[in-house]
This record gives C-alpha cells, sequence and structure tokens, in this order.
C-alpha cells in the first residue's frame, strides 16, 4: 500500500512531461492522481484505526491479568495468615497462570503499540506529502490553464492576421469604395437631370425670400 501511494506520488513529481507528450490532460490526470492519493491515505487511516483499537484490548487485558496477579499474591497471604497452606498453594497456582498470561498479553501489547506509532507516523508522513503534493497540483494546473489560453490567443491572432483574412478585408475595402462612387454618381445625375424650369423656380423662390427680408427689416424683426 505504502509502495503504491510513493508510486502514485512519484508520477505526479517527476512524470508530467511524459503524460504531455501522450496528448494526456494533466488537469484531468492530476485530479486522478490526487484521488488515489486520498484513497491511500483512508486506507492507512482505517488500519491506525484498527491497530489502536487492538493496542487498547492488549493493554486492558493485560491490566486485567496483572490485577489477578496482585489480587492472587494477596489472597495467598491472607490463606498463610489464617495457616491454611492449601489454600494458600493453590492461589499461587493460580497466580502463574495469569502471570504467564500477563507476559503474552504484554508483549503482544508493545510489539502492537510499536505497530501503532510507526503507522502513525507513516500516516502523518503520507498527509504531509499529499498536501505538497495538493500545492504542486494546483500550481500545475494554473499553468496548464495558462498555456492553454496563450496557445489559444496565439492561434487567434495568428488567423487574424493570415493572408486570406487580408484578402478579405481588402474586398471589404473595395466594396466599401464602390458604394461611395455609386453615391456620387448618383449625386452627379439628379443634378444635370435639373431642368430649366426648376431653375426658373429657385430663381423665383429666391426673389420670394428677399422680399420677405426686406418686410421684415422695415418692422424691425
Amino acid at each position: 500500500m505504502f509502495k503504491f501511494f510513493n508510486r502514485i506520488k512519484t508520477v505526479v513529481s517527476s512524470e508530467l512531461n511524459a503524460m504531455l507528450d501522450k496528448a494526456e490532460d494533466p488537469v484531468k490526470m492530476l485530479d486522478q492522481f490526487m484521488r488515489e492519493m486520498a484513497a491511500d491515505i483512508q486506507e492507512v487511516e482505517a488500519a491506525v484505526a484498527k491497530q489502536i483499537a487492538s493496542e487498547k484490548m492488549l493493554k486492558r487485558k493485560a491490566n486485567d491479568a496483572e490485577a489477578m496477579i496482585e489480587k492472587r499474591t494477596q489472597q495467598a497471604e491472607q490463606a498463610i495468615e489464617a495457616d491454611n497452606d492449601d489454600l494458600a498453594r493453590r492461589a499461587l497456582e493460580d497466580k502463574k497462570g495469569h502471570e504467564a498470561t500477563f507476559k503474552t498479553l504484554n508483549e503482544s501489547w508493545e510489539r502492537t503499540s510499536k505497530d501503532v506509532d510507526a503507522l502513525k507516523e507513516k500516516l502523518t508522513e503520507m498527509k504531509k506529502e499529499y498536501q505538497e503534493m495538493k500545492l504542486k497540483k494546483d500550481t500545475l494546473k494554473a499553468r496548464a490553464e495558462s498555456a492553454k489560453t496563450r496557445t489559444k490567443m496565439n492561434r487567434t491572432m495568428s488567423s487574424i492576421g493570415n493572408d486570406e483574412s487580408k484578402r478579405g478585408f481588402e474586398r471589404m475595402e473595395e466594396k466599401v469604395m464602390q458604394y461611395e462612387a455609386e453615391a456620387e454618381t448618383s449625386e452627379d445625375l439628379a443634378q444635370s437631370a435639373r431642368t430649366l424650369d426648376d431653375e426658373f423656380k429657385e430663381l423665383a423662390n429666391n426673389d420670394v425670400d428677399d422680399e420677405l427680408a426686406a418686410l421684415k427689416a422695415k418692422l424691425g424683426k
């Protein structure tokens, strides 16, 4: 399990370039690696919890056996004071059995306690590595997104400046110039289409305007 966790960490740390070479999405792959690392940590946490439970159980049983040793010792002393050697002997024989049980349980507890300490230390190390990989993942994701954005912008700018775009722009410019020429031509045609009566009518309108202005001046308006 720990080897697998280390393998995942190694992939995240040293094989990003290989993922990019294979056209894999680094953002998705990094998220997948982090999920696998988190699953490893949960597995170790479960193992630690079981070992702690076993440690507590062994310690409790060892304490019970130790208490029975003390109890049988006191009972043997009581029997001797009462001049009952047979009862004292049986108490001491039972005491030996509890001593053997205590020795076995205590040795098991010591081993389990060491295992628990080792697992706790490993779990702490894994969580620390996970946080380091998480920070690195966030950095790599930001770099990947920035690179994608720059690539997209460069491609857009390249398409704007290519020959096809320029030719299309020039065609539109020619059309606008053509529209302007047609407008100027239509104005010239309209001017040339004026009749002699139109010109006299305009002249008459100018005379009326002059007379109106004279009246206004006379009236002081």
